[in-house]
């Protein structure tokens, strides 16, 4: 299997992320998506570590029990790999090449791309279209991957009771779930919309004009900030520590001592993600911030970081216009949509 794939057969979306998985399974009605099936399911502290896959079994036993919980009867997934563990190069190719040459061209060039052995590589690519300005050349997006971090995910999944059929990108992932929040933004046509996804340990800044992703960084940051915090303060395990950021129960001190603290933090972290984006780039501002990963659920935070970045902030919900199944229910997909952007971008992968 290559890093995309192709699909026939319903997939569920699978994001492994560093404390949890995000399973989604949408269908289509009349244009329309619909959510049939989803669960978030916590993993076990450091099952995941910055995103690659420590503890194999453990995270095929929590994707097992989120396939349960979500009562899919789906078999085949997609699931993505890190944007930090994946090279992606833009490379232009004659136009002339059917795909078998193209194939067999791209397997020859590619060892001069890519830092590893090429038998150690899992690697992929798509045709963008003919070169700007010269019509017998095409550009192509070669993206390639060590084969371990496909294989470990492919096992997790596997163990989980689900066959890979597709391996996206999370970068690519999110750009696909883009476009259902496009519409839900205010911004001119070509305007720059910053995309900033605050994960456990991980955020992720992604710059997008015209639906198009143009810049991408990580940075090591993330809501596990919060749960040590709480942890240590607190006298908490990681379960209770994470049980009680989302359900509350915690002192009155929490409040201004841990939480606000933590929401400057965040916002310290996007201005910065910002900063590097201006520095490499012509641009000085963005248009829109949209706010997506499960700490984009806290409240207040958009209005804090709008104010503080003067940007305009809006939290993602990429299921906002989706009817839902009867098996979903709609208060707990409320609260998680924010953190399903991933998921959301590789369910999608069913319709292409």
């Amino acid at each position: 299997m290559g890093l995309f794939g192709n699909t026939q057969a319903p997939l569920v979306g699978v994001d492994i992320s560093s404390t949890a998985i995000k399973l989604l399974q949408l269908s289509q009605v009349g244009g329309r998506y619909r959510v049939e099936h989803y669960a978030v399911e916590p993993l076990p502290s450091n099952a995941v570590v910055e995103k690659s896959i420590v503890e194999v079994e453990a995270v095929g036993d929590a994707i097992r029990r989120a396939v349960g919980r979500s009562q899919t009867r789906a078999k085949h997934a997609a699931a993505a790999v890190a944007g930090s563990a994946v090279i992606t190069k833009l490379i232009t190719m004659p136009a002339n090449l059917d795909d078998d040459a193209l194939e067999d061209q791209i397997q020859y060039d590619a060892a001069q791309y890519i830092p590893y052995p090429i038998n150690e590589v899992s690697m992929d690519f798509e045709v963008l279209g003919p070169m700007p300005g010269n019509a017998e050349l095409v550009q192509v997006l070669l993206v390639a991957s060590r084969s371990e971090n496909v294989e470990l995910r492919q096992s997790a999944l596997e163990m989980g009771g689900l066959t890979t059929k597709v391996m996206d990108v999370e970068a690519f992932a999110m750009e696909n779930a883009f476009r259902l929040i496009a519409d839900q933004l205010s911004v001119p046509k070509d305007g720059l919309v910053a995309l900033v996804d605050v994960g456990a340990t991980v955020t992720t800044l992604n710059v997008l004009r015209d639906q198009r992703s143009i810049y991408t960084r990580e940075q090591a940051f993330g809501g596990k900030h919060l749960t040590d915090e709480v942890m240590r303060r607190y006298g908490l395990n990681y379960e209770e520590a994470g049980l009680a950021k989302r359900q509350g129960g915690l002192p009155e001190s929490y409040e201004v001592e841990v939480l606000e603290p933590f929401k400057e933090a965040m916002v310290q972290q996007i201005s910065r993600l910002l900063q590097f984006f201006y520095a490499g780039s012509e641009f000085n501002r963005v248009d829109q911030i949209v706010l997506a990963g499960g700490c984009a659920s806290i409240a207040g935070m958009n209005g804090m970081i709008e104010e503080q970045l003067g940007v305009p902030t809006v939290t993602a919900n990429p299921l906002a216009n989706m009817s839902l199944g009867p098996r979903v229910q709609a208060n707990a997909l409320a609260q998680d949509a924010p953190a399903l952007m991933i998921a959301c971008g590789l369910a999608m992968r069913s319709f292409d």
